[in-house]
């Protein structure tokens, strides 16, 4: 039971994908603080500093349970657009490339698509002669971009 368990965790993808986790969260923590101690700032500055931040009071005058903080929600879609970006350049492109090298391909991109023109599907693979949902045959040079 054990060397089963053993040989589960030890496959490349499973260590990969625990790597890839452990870089992330990292990474979350470290984009997280810039955010919260560059960007909030800024943002809150760009009110004038009075006040609870950038917003608006909906009630009464301090009262935080009823401001709307836009300045929190703008600092939350910065910091998503970081992260990712951190995880796309810094983990999947050379995830990607070093997974070429090895000859295996990883997040492809999809293939050419077409329409079916009798029940108007619209994943039919470009090379398909019948549609997969109807039965028509399919004719050739149909296909789109995907």
């Amino acid at each position: 039971m054990l060397k089963g368990f053993k040989n589960f965790v030890m496959r490349g993808d499973i260590v990969t994908v625990a790597v890839g986790l452990i870089i992330a969260l990292a990474l979350s923590t470290l984009i997280k603080a810039f955010t919260d101690f560059v960007i909030n700032p800024i943002i809150a500055r760009l009110q004038g500093g009075h006040g609870l931040g950038l917003g608006w009071q909906l009630g009464r005058a301090g009262n935080r349970a009823t401001y709307l903080d836009v300045g929190s929600f703008l600092s939350a879609a910065i910091y998503f657009i970081i992260f990712m970006a951190v995880v796309y350049f810094f983990i999947v492109v050379p995830y990607k490339h070093v997974q070429a090298r090895r000859g295996v391909v990883v997040f492809e991109e999809p293939g050419r698509l077409k329409t079916c023109p009798a029940c108007l599907s619209e994943d039919l693979p470009a090379a398909a002669g019948k549609c997969r949902y109807c039965g028509t045959d399919q004719p050739p040079g149909m296909a789109r971009p995907a």
